[in-house]
């Protein structure tokens, strides 16, 4: 299966071999990120991030596919990122995957951007559900039950912005570099993480939801009274930011957990995901694993390469699809919001981010 994704600033294509259930191999997988494109303006400019994947996707594919010493012959299926995401730059790759499919007479399949990331624990670990994601990236930060293919309950959600949205924005204030969530993860390790009082939203509540927004207004107000900061002071302010956002991460992963022991969970499905672009952040990965391991969690994260965006993680998801009968018309549309549960409650605050 070949996977196309350029649902943001990153242009990818990749192969992948499903041979069974939970059993697949990556044969190529291409990456072309747009960072130098975007980082005079702090952050991804929608209508460049689709011109850059205009200028690029082609030669991708040609390289994905060569790599694996495949004929177009050869391949089961074109999958692609139909959703959620920039909507220039979904359509570049949804239309490149139906121009393929037809001309080579394959199967198209769609792909919600998000269920990609859900199912590659399937690809890296050889993980099938039930099990509970936690979805941290630029855009969307929620816990959901994964109760099969094509089917999530969410249990909670961002009230406001996105956890890697947060990140960006806490670097941007600062004055790091773009990317910033890797900017903020490497100034913390040489920051002290007790030197400011910054609040833990939603902690302790209910239902496990999050809400960044708070926080980011309190380290503005600390980086103010501080101004003008010296290195040191943007080290601890990082450090703070990153202890506050780790304290909330598990309080609400371990509300969400408890729920999902009730719902579902056997002592063979105790499994927790994490996804998504935040997924890359050592200092999370190390609480969360702690966290798992005081509540006998199997704890799951893909390697960085695939906590980002990538084609393998669409190839993947589509090739499960594929297996299942399941498959696209070419009328298939571009969608910049597809919720991975469109049946859950509205959130008050939330917005197209539910």
């Amino acid at each position: 299966m070949l996977g196309i994704e350029t649902s943001c600033d990153e242009t990818a294509a990749a192969v992948v071999l499903r041979t069974g259930p939970q059993q697949g191999k990556i044969l190529s997988n291409i990456v072309r990120a747009q960072l130098d494109d975007h980082a005079a303006y702090g952050g991804v400019v929608p209508e460049i991030a689709a011109r850059a994947h205009v200028e690029v996707l082609d030669v991708l594919v040609a390289q994905a596919l060569s790599e694996t010493g495949l004929s177009w012959d050869e391949l089961d299926g074109i999958a692609a990122t139909a959703g959620p995401g920039l909507l220039g730059g979904v359509l570049v790759g949804l239309m490149t995957a139906k121009a393929i499919a037809s001309a080579r007479g394959l199967p198209f399949v769609a792909v919600n951007h998000l269920e990609a990331h859900a199912l590659t624990p399937g690809l890296t670990d050889g993980l099938a559900p039930p099990y509970l994601l936690l979805l941290v990236s630029g855009g969307h930060t929620q816990l959901l039950i994964v109760h099969d293919l094509g089917a999530y309950e969410r249990l909670g959600t961002t009230l406001d912005d996105a956890l890697g949205e947060a990140f960006d924005k806490t670097a941007k204030l600062l004055g790091l570099p773009y990317p910033g969530g890797p900017e903020v993860e490497k100034c913390a390790a040489d920051g002290d993480p007790s030197r400011f009082d910054l609040p833990r939203p939603l902690m302790g509540r209910e239902a496990p939801d999050f809400s960044f927004a708070g926080l980011k207004t309190a380290l503005r107000r600390q980086a103010e009274q501080h101004s003008p900061l010296s290195n040191q002071d943007v080290a601890d302010l990082c450090a703070s930011f990153q202890q506050a956002v780790g304290d909330v991460i598990v309080d609400r992963t371990a509300t969400a957990i408890n729920l999902f022991e009730k719902r579902v969970a056997s002592m063979k499905d105790r499994n927790l995901v994490v996804a998504g672009g935040v997924a890359a952040n050592q200092a999370l990965r190390a609480r969360l694993a702690q966290l798992c391991e005081k509540k006998n969690f199997v704890f799951h994260v893909p390697p960085a390469s695939l906590c980002t965006d990538n084609g393998a993680m669409v190839a993947w998801a589509g090739a499960e699809r594929l297996s299942r009968g399941l498959t696209d018309g070419f009328e298939f549309p571009a969608r910049a919001r597809w919720p991975l549960d469109p049946d859950a409650a509205p959130k008050i605050g939330a917005g197209v981010k539910a």
